[in-house]
């Protein structure tokens, strides 16, 4: 028996009905869409409650969902993930307090916008580019994991899978813009912390008192580490979660496009700033998430998985650890929680997948408008009303390009064993730290475009030779073939096996790239010799 013949009838009704009322829900709630401040802020008038249970919804994806749960499942998996809770906590609330209220001086629609006026107006073109590069490759690669497991588990193969997330991504964007992204986010918001309930109220129930006990014992639950946290290897420690992951979190939810467009919704400086700070009940989900995890691996110490399930999991029963985490999860959904319950939980998988879509469709029609356009220059209701329908086509536009793009992801990974997650995943590496940078020289009214230019590209090499990633690519590729031994020589790297097996293995982690990049490009664009203080910046 296929796992994909678990997911029976009523399952597919669930899904497809759950996702029609997401859909519904979206279009009675759309408002008019008139002008760019209805189709990109809302009107400015959303709730600071559905502003932060939107926000939540995008952190907590169908990525985040699955992969936690199956982090813990994974050898040597813990609960060490939750300290980085902290380093966001921090970056929230100076977002909230101090980069929302930037966000109502003035009509402006994007960090990037308010870069170019304070700075100089080639500084938004350049930030524009720098979000959407990695945009395009982070959320693709996010539908591309979420979209595997539902394959796995689910009749529809890949290419349906990915084709059903595209569709819906787009008529969800072009149905009410930020405001149909915003509500339908709610409603994943409501279905995740519901869907992780009724998972962790069942296996509890099936396995009786002492589970959590038992996960204890075999170090699963484990949450605090003081190590230096140098390497890749000790990323989840209090240490990073102090020092590097506020920066990551200033970048993400105070200067991408993805996430702070949803506090341009707000009625206001002061709910912007509440939503995004509230917004860290996120945690909560994910501390959830985490204890469904260290109950499945009781679960499945208890009933070792077998022949399709085990195979499914790539089940190495030896250590008791899946070879595919992702996958833990999603198959237990099917094998174990009655039908109906199983389609709902897994059409929240579908919504989720589709709501970074859609996210990221709504970001990258603004921006491109943005800069195309210049949309400061139409005020009139006419003018307004073409600027929307630009905002549609480029929705459309961008919605069939990260499609395709994500199927080609998938097909490069099948024919060619190209590391393609971990490059796609660490480009916002390349670019957080110069994006935040930028805005906190835009933000002191005082930085150079050159000296700002400058930083980002010094940047970008620091990280180059930090990380593997793109350097196993081009050794991997059959027509480059690129040696590692040079690269081996330098003191971030070193080599690990022999022959076809040999891996690039870095020292330094890439977590710190985070505020080191960020403090050169500030210090290169606010220092730059002749640089200004006033809104046209040197």
């Amino acid at each position: 028996m296929e796992i994909h013949e678990w997911f029976k009838a009523l399952d597919w009704i669930v899904l497809f009905g759950y996702l029609g009322l997401t859909t519904w829900v979206g279009h009675v709630m759309r408002g008019k869409q008139a002008s760019m401040s209805d189709f990109f802020a809302g009107g400015r008038s959303l709730p600071w409650l559905a502003v932060c249970g939107s926000i939540i919804a995008t952190e907590i994806s169908g990525v985040t969902f699955i992969g936690v749960p199956g982090g813990v499942m994974a050898a040597n998996g813990n609960f060490t993930y939750l300290v980085w809770a902290l380093g966001s906590i921090i970056g929230r609330v100076i977002v909230g307090l101090a980069f929302t209220r930037v966000f109502y001086e003035e009509d402006i629609y994007s960090p990037y916008d308010y870069m170019g006026r304070r700075i100089k107006p080639q500084l938004k073109t350049l930030a524009t580019i720098f979000f959407t590069i990695g945009s395009i490759l982070a959320q693709s690669v996010r539908v591309l994991v979420a979209a595997i497991p539902l394959m796995i588990v689910t009749p529809f193969s890949f290419e349906a899978c990915i084709l059903i997330i595209g569709v819906f991504a787009i008529g969800w964007t072009l149905m009410g813009g930020m405001r149909t992204v915003i509500w339908t986010d709610v409603m994943q918001f409501f279905l995740f912390s519901a869907g992780g309930l009724i998972t962790l109220f069942w296996v509890g129930s099936h396995l009786g008192p002492g589970w959590i006990e038992t996960a204890a014992e075999a170090g699963k639950t484990e949450w605090l580490s003081f190590d230096a946290g140098v390497s890749d290897a000790f990323k989840f420690t209090f240490w990073v979660a102090i020092f590097a992951v506020p920066f990551q979190n200033l970048g993400a939810y105070g200067v991408d496009q993805l996430n702070a467009q949803r506090m341009f919704c707000c009625k206001n400086a002061r709910d912007a700033g509440k939503a995004i700070m509230w917004s860290s009940v996120g945690q909560l989900i994910t501390l959830l998430m985490l204890m469904v995890g260290a109950a499945l691996f009781v679960w499945y110490a208890r009933h070792p998985p077998e022949d399709v399930v085990a195979e499914g999991m790539k089940w190495n029963a030896g250590s008791g650890t899946p070879g595919e985490a992702d996958n833990v999860f999603p198959i237990w959904i099917v094998r174990e929680l009655p039908p109906g319950l199983s389609g709902l939980i897994l059409g929240g998988v579908f919504a989720a997948a589709i709501s970074s879509l859609d996210s990221i469709l709504a970001a990258l029609s603004q921006t491109t408008v943005s800069v195309l356009y210049k949309p400061e220059e139409h005020g009139s209701a006419e003018e307004q009303r073409e600027l929307v329908a630009k905002a549609r086509m480029w929705v459309v536009i961008w919605g069939l390009f990260l499609t395709l793009f994500t199927l080609l992801m998938r097909w490069v990974q099948q024919e060619t064993g190209v590391a393609i997650l971990p490059l796609a995943f660490g480009m916002t590496t390349y670019t957080m730290g110069p994006l935040l940078a930028m805005f906190l020289c835009a933000l002191l009214g005082r930085g150079s475009f050159k000296g700002l230019l400058t930083g980002s590209i010094i940047s970008f090499l620091g990280v180059l030779f930090i990380r593997n990633d793109v350097w196993a690519l081009l050794h991997s590729l059959e027509f480059v073939r690129m040696p590692y031994q040079w690269l081996a020589a330098l003191p971030m790297y070193y080599l690990e096996g022999e022959g076809d097996g040999e891996t690039l293995r870095t020292t330094v982690g890439f977590f710190w790239a985070w505020p080191a990049t960020t403090i050169v490009t500030f210090g290169c664009g606010y220092f730059w010799p002749g640089r200004g203080k006033t809104r046209s910046g040197a």
